[in-house]
């Protein structure tokens, strides 16, 4: 039997190993917590590592230890204040020095120390999004070229040995041995048909075909790599949001932070990811990240201009041949007169044929609701739209994972 001991070193996160086994172990605890974190955390601080706190009740491992009955005789150091069966009052809370996670003063009887574990911003990344997937893995994967790969082309008469084709030489040897000595052995054949035998002369066609070489340089034969370029894949995500006055502060953190986690999604998945950000009120306007997110804009709504500025700048900057396109609108859902009809058929009829991909997010005052955007979007058949409501910070997770769940082969 053989023991194979790893003394690889590892980073200052000590045993590598122990601590995927440890994730792999408390994989459910762990993501858990990770989604408790996602709920109180600000935008900026979406794609950072951080502390999660385990039960440790829910990391309890089995121990071996007496049980009750047989005979034990045991030799115990006397005392002079207890005596057997008297129980212990629990210290009180902040007395024992512990961050109990029971309730009350005394914290309970199943109070426990938490453990707190600390995840690396990949390891964090890594269960964020363990079970999401991109909906239809058909992607895309012409764009610009960053990387190369190597790619059998043939055979070439110079290489390395490593890349000897041993099958090919002696198969290239063979014919050259039949080549040469075709001749050779055509004049041996007519002089052994003749009447009078040349002995001589066929001893010597015989001595010029053993000097034939049974594998010569010129045999040899490599395998021949190239370097081929290699598409990568690529996407834009298109970012709508309605900045009317009726979208408060609070919606509009709400569709920041769905925003924030759809492209850190879409990072994982595209080697090149990037954004439009289209605000509009009565009017569509494209702006950057910072205007789209702070400026104060005030007006009615008009949903259909944001989806005739999407559809523009799609068709002319991001062709769906080349790039795969996402896009993510969030409203309260304020729409007046013929605008909720007029933008589900240009929705229907005119970007989602262009789009891999369309989430629609309603930040609603009365979540019990229906409001007129979206009761003409439920009207949209199609496997490429989706749409849901969030009323509170904690429900944009879950709404992002219903929303991109992994789906079945």
């Amino acid at each position: 039997m053989s023991i194979v001991i790893d003394r690889r070193l590892n980073d200052r996160n000590k045993s590598a190993v122990n601590r995927e086994r440890f994730l792999r172990r408390y994989k459910e605890q762990i993501r858990k917590s990770v989604g408790d974190l996602i709920s109180k955390r600000s935008i900026t601080d979406m794609d950072r590592g951080g502390d999660v706190n385990i039960p440790s009740k829910d990391i309890s491992e089995p121990t071996f230890h007496h049980g009750n009955g047989g005979d034990r005789e045991m030799v115990l150091p006397g005392n002079r204040k207890f005596n057997r069966g008297d129980k212990l009052k629990r210290p009180d809370g902040g007395g024992g020095g512990g961050n109990g996670s029971g309730d009350g003063e005394g914290g309970g009887d199943d109070s426990s120390d938490d453990f707190v574990f600390s995840l690396s911003r990949e390891e964090f990344m890594n269960l964020f999004f363990d079970d999401l997937e991109l909906p239809h893995l058909i992607r895309n994967a012409i764009g610009d070229v960053r990387e190369f790969k190597m790619q059998r082309a043939g055979y070439t008469p110079s290489g390395v040995p490593a890349n000897l084709s041993v099958t090919r030489s002696l198969r290239q040897a063979m014919a050259r041995r039949i080549a040469i000595g075709a001749p050779l052995r055509r004049q041996m054949r007519e002089l052994q048909a003749a009447e009078v035998p040349a002995d001589e002369e066929i001893a010597e066609l015989q001595r010029r075909l053993d000097r034939i070489p049974f594998l010569d340089d010129f045999d040899l034969r490599y395998r021949h790599r190239v370097k081929v370029p290699m598409p990568i894949s690529r996407a834009v995500m298109f970012c709508l949001m309605d900045v009317s006055a009726s979208m408060t502060e609070q919606k509009k953190d709400l569709a920041k932070r769905f925003f924030t986690l759809l492209y850190l999604f879409l990072s994982r998945k595209y080697q090149r990811v990037e954004l439009v950000f289209i605000r509009h009120t009565d009017n569509a306007q494209e702006v950057d990240e910072q205007g789209f997110f702070h400026d104060q804009q005030s007006g009615g709504t008009v949903v259909l201009s944001a989806l005739k500025l999407m559809h523009e700048i799609a068709v002319a900057r991001y062709p769906s041949d080349a790039w795969n396109i996402y896009g993510a609108q969030v409203s309260d859902g304020d729409a007046f007169g013929a605008d909720p009809e007029k933008s589900r058929a240009f929705l229907n009829e005119q970007l989602l044929p262009l789009s891999r991909y369309f989430a629609y997010i309603e930040v609603p005052d009365d979540p019990m609701r229906t409001s007129p955007l979206s009761y003409a979007y439920q009207r949209i058949d199609s496997d490429k739209f989706a749409m849901s409501t969030v009323a509170g910070k904690g429900e944009v997770y879950p709404v992002l994972r219903e929303l991109f769940k992994r789906e079945a082969a």
